[in-house]
């Protein structure tokens, strides 16, 4: 468990994780509303150096943001089926680009063999936590040579 005690601590703790990320790699970000997905997933764009501002895609469900690595944000929580996800055509962005699925815990398992899920909770207005669990040995292999912060 890690402990993030703003939002910059949450922001820069997607930056550390970008530092791991790899072309064709799956994370998935669970956690209530306002619990710090799309803080990180800003974070995870700054450690890419994408283009741009990243925001919250709820609206377009799935934003683009061209880097060395691209960057592909997703908001799965308009989304009533795993069906509606497959419409997307994710699979041909997978393996060239980072893909962040925000609300995908139960959807995104279909996609990759390997993911990465993160579950954000939020203590009081500032103070969130994160959980990180691998699928896939890849992901184990590599958590466990990152710094990840405390």
């Amino acid at each position: 468990m890690i402990t993030l005690p703003t939002v910059a601590d949450t922001r820069a703790f997607g930056a550390r994780i970008a530092a791991v990320l790899r072309p064709g790699d799956l994370v998935v970000l669970t956690g209530p509303l306002g619990a710090g997905k799309t803080a990180f997933a800003q974070g995870v764009g700054h450690g890419l150096a994408v283009a741009g501002e990243v925001t919250s895609p709820t609206f377009v469900i799935a934003r683009v943001h061209h880097g060395e690595l691209p960057l592909v944000h997703v908001d799965a929580y308009r989304l009533g089926s795993v069906g509606e996800l497959e419409d997307l055509d994710l699979e041909y962005s997978l393996d060239e680009s980072v893909t962040l699925v925000e609300w995908g815990h139960g959807l995104v398992g279909r996609l990759a063999e390997s993911y990465l899920e993160i579950t954000f909770a939020r203590l009081d207005d500032d103070t969130r936590t994160a959980r990180l669990e691998a699928h896939g040995a890849q992901w184990k292999e590599r958590l466990a040579h990152a710094d990840l912060g405390d």
